[in-house]
């Protein structure tokens, strides 16, 4: 999914989509590439919006071992709305196009299959300091216990997910839609929506603080991302 503006990397992606920016002598969007051939991709789609023909110029100046189709997208579709366009038959992996990761695409497929889930997702932990001390209070609004700047821990997405083809009925054509709303659409139904917790590497280099760090990350061992 490389559809999005990249905002908060701004000014770079004025003239540069995010999916074009650089990790050493290559961009994400090769990574990830080369990443879902290793996995056994058999074709892979990127929906463009965002300076797209920039992309697709690119790509098509490469040499991958899978056809790459291109969906555009004349108006945003959200994170999942281009979906509804791609031509899909079987299990397929969606993916966010600024998702810089050792994950294994073949565990969480793996995994998905396993759970007969509708769709999964790859998920890690992260932590947060809270700056402030943190007030608890009891039912009657007296204090029952205080943290001092404590430390939050939560899963989060990780903009990986593995999906049965059935999902993209529930995308109308042309229709906006995030992958939180689709996920709980499928949810609604009836359907399993499982997780694949993974604690290797992962960064979304969508600010420039993150964006630095995996420029770091890659040039110190390219081997972990791509073989």
């Amino acid at each position: 999914m490389a559809g999005g503006r990249g905002t908060r990397l701004a000014p770079y992606t004025t003239v540069l989509p995010k999916p074009l920016m650089p990790l050493g002598d290559r961009p994400i969007v090769d990574v990830l590439l080369r990443q879902l051939v290793a996995a056994g991709a058999e074709e892979v789609s990127i929906s463009v919006g965002h300076l797209g023909g920039v992309i697709e110029s690119w790509i098509r100046a490469e040499r991958y071992e899978v056809p790459v189709s291109f969906l555009y997208e004349s108006e945003p579709l959200g994170t999942a709305g281009a979906l509804r366009n791609a031509k899909v038959g079987e299990t397929f992996v969606a993916m966010n196009g600024d998702v810089l990761t050792t994950l294994a695409l073949s565990d969480l497929l793996a995994r998905h299959r396993e759970s007969g889930a509708v769709a999964t997702v790859a998920v890690t932990e992260r932590t947060t300091q809270v700056e402030y001390g943190v007030v608890h209070t009891d039912g009657a609004g007296a204090v029952a216990r205080l943290e001092e700047k404590p430390r939050l821990r939560y899963t989060v997405s990780m903009g990986v997910y593995a999906f049965e083809p059935r999902v993209v009925e529930l995308i109308d054509p042309g229709e906006r839609v995030d992958f939180p709303d689709l996920l709980e659409r499928a949810m609604a139904r009836g359907e399993t929506v499982a997780v694949h917790p993974f604690d290797g590497y992962w960064r979304d280099i969508g600010n420039p603080e993150d964006y630095a760090q995996a420029v770091a990350d890659f040039a110190a061992d390219p081997g972990r991302f791509i073989g």
